[in-house]
């Protein structure tokens, strides 16, 4: 059984971290006033704010990014960890966790990208997080429910899920624990001793920006891997501005049907269930997953998703 973080109530304070790229303090305003109007108070790291440009714009150097997100992890008067983006910089951090504090009092860990690889680390320890929205209201924007649903599971309150069925669905209807988020960060743990246990899960993947040769080559990699062979079912979320990075303009769907068509002949030896077109990743409507939880889903005319 994974360990679930305890509930929050009004007043319990939720740290705000930035372990990837840097933000500008606009970029958090509206995320910030919900957080207070919702009844928490958000307790900005030492570094949210910080920028090291070393061919890339970090949030602080890697001890920087490091010190924030091991106090957030261990302080007792953090109920929560809220990331204000992701980007590219977690990787940086996976030796240097310390969760000697964290582990006798959990806290949800809140964010999706980049920060598949802090949420892959929490649930080799034992604990679930939430791959879900941002503090950053990102350029595709944020639904209003995308974030309620977030404040509903920090209150103890499971989502479940029906949607539309999407005409490369598999149908089936399988439990496991769920797994994954971006694709990029599942890639690139791939041989290293913090990625994912793949065995009997369901794995989630999302994914932006990526030429579709690039994503073929990662659904390679998972080939490769075995991971296809060792899965129980599979669910692909936002698919955005894929393709020709020369020209986006007619891959701005969130959902990108050639990039679904090149996963769906990836996987077309096995006989998994699978999920195309689920709403989380980088795009507006992006409802949270508790990565590392029990789900039921059940694949018909309809798709159901229950935690």
């Amino acid at each position: 059984m994974k360990i679930f973080p305890k509930s929050l109530k009004k007043g319990d304070k939720i740290a705000i971290i930035s372990p990837a790229g840097s933000v500008e303090p606009a970029q958090l305003e509206k995320g910030l006033e919900m957080i207070k109007s919702k009844g928490y108070e958000p307790v900005l790291g030492e570094n949210l704010y910080t920028k090291f440009s070393n061919g890339y714009n970090y949030a602080g150097t890697e001890s920087e990014r490091l010190k924030d997100i091991n106090w957030a992890l261990n302080d007792s008067e953090i109920s929560a960890i809220w990331t204000s983006r992701g980007g590219y910089g977690c990787q940086h951090l996976l030796e240097g966790l310390n969760l000697k504090e964290f582990a006798k009092n959990p806290k949800w860990y809140i964010g999706y990208s980049d920060n598949t690889v802090i949420q892959s680390y929490l649930l080799k320890k034992g604990f679930v997080s939430i791959h879900g929205q941002t503090i950053k209201t990102s350029s595709f924007g944020v639904t209003t429910e995308s974030y309620d649903l977030i404040f509903d599971i920090l209150k103890g309150k499971k989502p479940k899920y029906s949607l539309k069925s999407h005409q490369l669905d598999r149908k089936g209807n399988i439990e496991g624990e769920l797994i994954g988020g971006n694709l990029a960060l599942i890639y690139a743990l791939l041989g290293t001793k913090y990625s994912f246990d793949f065995n009997d899960k369901i794995l989630f993947i999302e994914e932006i920006g990526e030429k579709f040769y690039a994503l073929d080559r990662m659904m390679m990699s998972l080939e490769l891997a075995g991971v296809f062979k060792k899965i129980k079912g599979l669910i692909i979320g936002g698919m955005t501005n894929m393709g020709d990075e020369k020209d986006n303009s007619q891959y701005e769907e969130s959902y990108d049907e050639f990039a679904f068509k090149l996963i769906s002949d990836r996987i077309s030896k096995y006989d998994f269930p699978v999920v195309f077109g689920f709403p989380n990743g980088h795009i507006k409507d992006n409802r949270p997953l508790i990565i590392g939880s029990e789900i039921k889903m059940m694949i018909d005319d309809k798709v159901k998703i229950e935690f």
